[in-house]
C-alpha cells in the first residue's frame, strides 16, 4: 500500500522553539518588512542612529506609526527606547538602495552615548518640529512624537511596541508631480528598502512590481 501524501505545511509550536529559532521563523514569514532608520537624542543631547525592521504605518487620523526595538540579549533597553522614552521626540528615516550598505552599519553594538553618525560618517539635517535630526539625502524622513510605548514579555528579546503621532513627514522633490502633491507619489519609483530573512534585502522597485486594484 502507498503511504499517505505528506501534509504540506508544517506546524510549528512556537512556545517550544528558542528565542533564536522563532526569530528566524517569523523573519522569513513577514517579509519584506519596511526598516525604520531611528534618529533620537538622549536627555543630555546624544545623538543616536539604529535601523528596525519591525516597522509599520498605524493609522492616518491621526496619522501614527509604530516600530518595535526588542530588549538586547541580556534583557536591557536600547538607546533608541531610552532616548525616546526621555524626550518623545525622534525621527524616522527611510534609507534609499544607495544608503542601505551604511544603514546596516548603524546596527554595530557600540558603547552608550557613542554616537553612529560618527561612526558611519552620516550627514545630519535640522529637524522641523522634533530636536532629532534627519539623515540627509534619505527620500522620505518622519518626524515623530511618542504617543505610546506598550511592551510584550519579558527577558531578551521581549518587544517594545513604539507608538508615535507623525507630526511632519519629508518627501524627496523628484517623487512628486509639479504641484507638489502628496497624493501624485508613484510607487515605482519611491519604493524604499526592504528587509527579509537572515541577511537579505530587497529593493522594492523595478520588475518585481504588480498591481491589484481594490475591491469594489
Amino acid at each position: 500500500m502507498s503511504s499517505p501524501a505528506q501534509p504540506a505545511t508544517v506546524p510549528f509550536d512556537l512556545r517550544s522553539l528558542t528565542a533564536a529559532e522563532v526569530y528566524a521563523l517569523l523573519t522569513h514569514a513577514v517579509a519584506p518588512r519596511p526598516v525604520a532608520w531611528v534618529s533620537t537624542l538622549s536627555k543630555d543631547g546624544r545623538p543616536n542612529l539604529a535601523p528596525y525592521s519591525y516597522f509599520n504605518v498605524g493609522g492616518q487620523n491621526p496619522p501614527s506609526v509604530v516600530f518595535a526595538p526588542n530588549t538586547t540579549g541580556d534583557g536591557g533597553e536600547k538607546d533608541t527606547l531610552r532616548n525616546i522614552r526621555e524626550t518623545g521626540e525622534y525621527v524616522i528615516n527611510i534609507a534609499s538602495r544607495e544608503q542601505a550598505a551604511a544603514m546596516a552599519a548603524t546596527a554595530v553594538d557600540l558603547p552608550h552615548g557613542k554616537s553612529e553618525w560618527d561612526a558611519v560618517g552620516l550627514e545630519s539635517v535640522p529637524s522641523q518640529s522634533v530636536t532629532p535630526s534627519r539623515v540627509r539625502g534619505c527620500p522620505f524622513a518622519l518626524e515623530c512624537r511618542l504617543h505610546q510605548i506598550v511592551s510584550h514579555g519579558e527577558g531578551p528579546g521581549a518587544a517594545n511596541y513604539v507608538i508615535g503621532e507623525v507630526t511632519v513627514a519629508h518627501v524627496d522633490r523628484s517623487f512628486l508631480n509639479a504641484a507638489g502633491e502628496a497624493t501624485s507619489l508613484d510607487s515605482a519609483v519611491c519604493g524604499g528598502v526592504g528587509r527579509l530573512g537572515g541577511d537579505w534585502y530587497v529593493d522594492a522597485r523595478g520588475e518585481a512590481l504588480f498591481q491589484l486594484g481594490r475591491p469594489d
